[in-house]
This record gives structure tokens, sequence and C-alpha cells, in this order.
């Protein structure tokens, strides 16, 4: 089976993300480069990460008028991510023409709720939904606007899965056993992610930031 898990690379550094994903290119499935990498180093650094031979997950959270997401989208063709990321907030029209834009070969994936955020954040924010809630409402918007799936944590996958069983499902706010959370709210450890229904997995700084992300990558990957 195709390893599912991806290494989030969020660096602006791209000496220190080639680095890292040579490091642990064997046991990984792919890398995901974020806004600030994307910003340090423009397409020519994602095609020089793609030398690597990974699946690229460029996951630069797209959210604007539907004409502009459209046509930032556009100017990728060069690179042709295997993954990307709009906000479905964005709305249908985004949606739609995101998916429309986007190179034949790429996934479009919106992100739902962020897992930085509780019920108390999106309160403040005017959302008076539970994250849980929030999550199935926007997953069923991007499931009747034809992108290709959702991103979400573990907590929610499950019932995101059931709602639309033939979704793309990418989970961050993967944590090993005993893991600290860091600046996350709603984690889960990779197999009960997978195990829920996740079709991919991003893990960070479990990997990144070990003594050995080599090692770490290899025991996550043993769990899956």
């Amino acid at each position: 089976m195709t390893n599912r898990l991806y290494v989030a690379l969020d660096t602006p550094d791209l000496a220190k993300a080639r680095a890292m994903a040579t490091r642990v290119r064997h046991h990984v499935g792919g890398i995901k480069l974020g806004l600030e990498f994307f910003l340090a180093n423009g397409q020519p650094g994602v095609r020089q990460m793609a030398e690597l031979g990974l699946p690229i997950f460029l996951d630069l959270k797209l959210h604007d008028i539907p004409n502009t997401v459209a046509k930032a989208i556009m100017t990728l063709h060069g690179i042709e991510p295997a993954i990307l990321t709009v906000h479905a907030a964005g709305g249908r029209a985004m949606l739609e023409d995101a998916k429309a834009a986007a190179p034949t070969g790429t996934k479009v994936i919106a992100v739902t709720t962020l897992t930085s955020l509780d019920a108390s954040d999106l309160a403040s924010i005017g959302v008076p939904s539970s994250p849980h809630d929030q999550v199935l409402r926007l997953t069923e918007l991007a499931r009747e606007s034809g992108i290709d799936g959702v991103v979400c944590s573990g907590a929610e996958v499950g019932a995101a899965h059931a709602l639309w069983p033939r979704g793309f499902f990418v989970v961050p706010g993967v944590r090993p056993v005993d893991g600290p959370v860091g600046d996350q709210k709603r984690v889960v450890t990779p197999r009960a992610a997978l195990d829920a229904g996740a079709s991919i997995l991003v893990v960070g700084r479990p990997i990144t930031q070990a003594a050995n992300p080599d090692t770490a990558a290899r025991e996550i990957e043993a769990t899956l």
C-alpha cells in the first residue's frame, strides 16, 4: 500500500527543507509545503523540492473571490502539485472555479475548520456551530461543489467520511501517542486517524523536530 504519511516542512529555508525531505524520504509518502515556504521560495523552490521524487502537497489555503482564486491556481500549472488546498469558507462558486482551474492531476482539497480552533474560537468569529458540525456542513458543501475532498481533524474525519465515502480526507494535527500537541487543539494518533477514514496524514514537528527525524518517521510509519 502507498505510504499515506506526509511530512510537513513548515520552514522558509529551502536548504533546510531539502535536507529534511532527503533524510526522511524513505519513510514518508509525500511532503507538504506551506505558505511560508511558498512565499520565501515561490515556484522555483517547489520545483527543487519536486526533484526529490516525492508528491508535493501545496498547502496555500487559498481564499478569495472565485476569479482571483481561479487565476492564482492557473499559475501553478507549471508545477502541478499532487494536492492543493483552498478554504471551504470561500463558498460554492469559489470551490467550483478552483477545481476547474486546477491541473488535471491535482486534487483540490477544501480546508474546513483549522485544527488550531475550538468552539470558543469559532464563536468569536460569529460561527455558533461546534467544530464537528461546522466540519460536516463544509464537507457537504465541498462534495456538492465537485472538488476532491477536505482537510479536517481526526476528531471529525470519521463522520466526514461517512457523509462522503468517496471523498479524499487530509488529516493534519496528528500526534504520536504521548507526543506534545503544541498549538493544536483537536488531535488524534496516526493510527486512529487512518482507521477513521483518513486518506493521508500530515505530521510536522513530531518528525522535523525529533532528535532523529528519520527514526521518528519510521516509527510513525510502522504504526500504520
